[in-house]
């Protein structure tokens, strides 16, 4: 029986490396790869753009850009470049037990982002703003998450105008703990009228997708967002879901966030909603195969 809290993986390299050969389907030809996966959609819809991490060294400054320090939602993990690495055809980003000195500490601060002198996680958060921003279409991420207590793996979108929540954000996917339980969400989230922020969410029990294939931690997996003027799907595995009604999605303002372009996040957040990872072995590993992008043929 696997254990919910934190769930256990096998961590022999050895095992995971023959698994991933021959079960997983790993990369062994990138451009073969990419050209299959080119034609992939037949009805009016082509490759605009995609990232295989067929490379080894920094992910690819071209396209990546890095978040630092405390960012958000009073997390635990400092982010810096150090995290994230490409090789053997996969972003790897490493969520690492270490004490990281906070530049900006001040000790009578009431910002959380100042007060904490030192950070004792580190991880990475890379992103496409300003280099790869997409409006409409299908992105499709094969990812492989690990669900230890205390991650919060996320694959999600922003919108390149106004701040948050006024852009609109996607998340094609987020894993983390509801009432102290892991689900996966697929969320959208905009301006409120009278609250704050507005969401359109799905939380689905972790347990959901253990029932049906209990290996499901040691796998990878597709997450695939289709995105019209009229409507975002989300799916898991091909799997439906979230379907968010775009007529629905205004602004006080009467802006329309996801009628806009977007750009894509890649992060491993560590604690908050991920819960404490006291417990948690270290370092943890967030791996991504691919991220590529279709649109409608002009």
């Amino acid at each position: 029986m696997i254990k919910l809290d934190p769930i256990i993986r096998t961590r022999n390299i050895s095992f995971l490396t023959a698994f991933c050969l021959l079960s997983l389907g790993c990369k062994t030809s990138s451009r073969s790869n990419s050209a299959s996966a080119s034609n992939k959609y037949d009805d009016g819809y082509e490759m605009v753009w995609a990232e295989e991490f067929d490379y080894k060294g920094k992910p690819n400054p071209e396209f990546w850009s890095y978040e630092n320090g405390f960012t958000r939602n009073e997390e635990l993990q400092w982010y810096q470049e150090e995290n994230a690495n490409v090789k053997k055809g996969l972003l790897i980003i490493e969520g690492r037990r270490e004490k990281i000195k906070n530049d900006n500490y001040e000790p009578d601060s009431n910002n959380w982002k100042k007060n904490r002198e030192f950070a004792e996680y580190t991880s990475s958060s890379i992103n496409t703003r300003g280099k790869k921003e997409f409006k409409y279409g299908i992105i499709e991420v094969r990812a492989k998450i690990d669900t230890a207590k205390g991650n919060w793996p996320a694959i999600w979108t922003l919108g390149i105008k106004n701040p948050w929540p006024s852009n609109g954000e996607i998340d094609m996917m987020e894993y983390y703990m509801v009432n102290e339980k892991p689900h996966i969400l697929a969320n959208a989230a905009w301006k409120g009228s009278e609250e704050y922020v507005k969401w359109d969410s799905e939380k689905v029990p972790f347990t959901n997708f253990l029932d049906k294939k209990p290996e499901w931690p040691e796998n990878f997996h597709i997450w695939k967002m289709e995105w019209t003027k009229e409507y975002i799907r989300l799916y898991l595995d091909d799997e439906l879901l979230n379907e968010i009604d775009l007529t629905k999605t205004v602004n006080p303002d009467g802006f329309n966030p996801f009628h806009q372009p977007h750009y894509i996040l890649l992060n491993l957040a560590l604690g908050s909603n991920g819960g404490d990872p006291t417990q948690t072995e270290f370092p943890q590993e967030y791996l991504v195969d691919y991220v590529r992008v279709y649109q409608k043929k002009k």
